[in-house]
């Protein structure tokens, strides 16, 4: 499979992941565009949302390894659809988002930015894959503690970007036996790949790896905190997989109508 590939994230355009995931395409002989969020667009969803100077989206190009890399003052979907028009060369034939900053399992994926830009693609006829890297891995013994803590930015680096960049790699071949409006969700253990124990089919879990909770209201406001969901995920899907360290793709559908 060749052709040319929009690179995006939701975690913005300095991160780590989006740069593996640029270079595994190249690598795999991809004609290759980045063009992701100026600034990190986490849990947008499919939101077309962008930040405008006099009806203007600003646009930074900053290129490396030979690849033409665009900070874009939008949402992860909102840079899709100016991709499919044309503002960052020629249109895309595929889709690669990601590689995120923690996994994107579970039903909550409705609100991932990193999945809401595979969506929109799919919906505009385009082969579409979200990669994540599982860098919170709840209910893990060998993790321990309280696992957000890894969430820090400045530790991105340390992650194993490139166990993830590999799934991708080998998924690739797959995005050609999509059914129209289908993506693939790919979520990979923060492990190197030998300590990887395989890739597995996974259905989606009832609920994500971390859930809102109120930290703190009154009579006119109320503070909301981030926190790990304890819960063990029923055996077979994402979150459980993930948690016994295989890494696990599922195929999904954003928006269906009953037939």
């Amino acid at each position: 499979m060749t052709g040319r590939v929009l690179i995006t994230n939701d975690d913005g355009i300095h991160s780590p992941g989006l740069r593996a995931l640029a270079r595994a395409a190249a690598a795999e002989g991809f004609d290759v565009v980045v063009a992701a969020p100026s600034e990190e667009a986490s849990g947008v969803s499919a939101a077309l949302s962008a930040y405008t100077d006099d009806g203007r989206v600003t646009i930074t190009r900053n290129d490396f390894d030979g690849i033409a890399k665009y900070g874009v003052a939008a949402s992860p979907a909102y840079i899709v659809v100016l991709a499919t028009l044309g503002t960052f060369g020629p249109a895309p034939d595929l889709l690669l988002s990601g590689i995120n900053r923690g996994a994107n399992a579970g039903r909550a994926i409705l609100h991932s930015g990193t999945c809401g830009a595979a969506f929109t693609a799919a919906a505009y006829g385009m082969p579409a894959m979200a990669a994540s890297l599982d860098v919170l891995s709840p209910l893990s013994a060998e993790r321990g503690g309280n696992a957000l803590r890894v969430l820090d930015a400045a530790s991105d680096e340390a992650h194993h970007w490139a166990t993830a960049a590999q799934y991708v790699r080998d998924l690739l071949p797959r995005l050609q036996e999509l059914r129209d409006g289908f993506v693939l969700n790919l979520n990979v253990p923060d492990r190197p790949a030998d300590d990887v124990k395989g890739l597995e089919t996974a259905v989606l879990a009832r609920f994500g790896q971390v859930s809102m909770a109120v930290a703190e209201s009154g009579q006119d406001f109320v503070r909301t905190s981030v926190e790990e969901n304890r819960d063990r995920a029923d055996e077979g899907t994402d979150l459980a997989l993930l948690t016994d360290g295989y890494a696990t793709v599922s195929i999904v559908r954003a928006v269906a109508e009953l037939t």
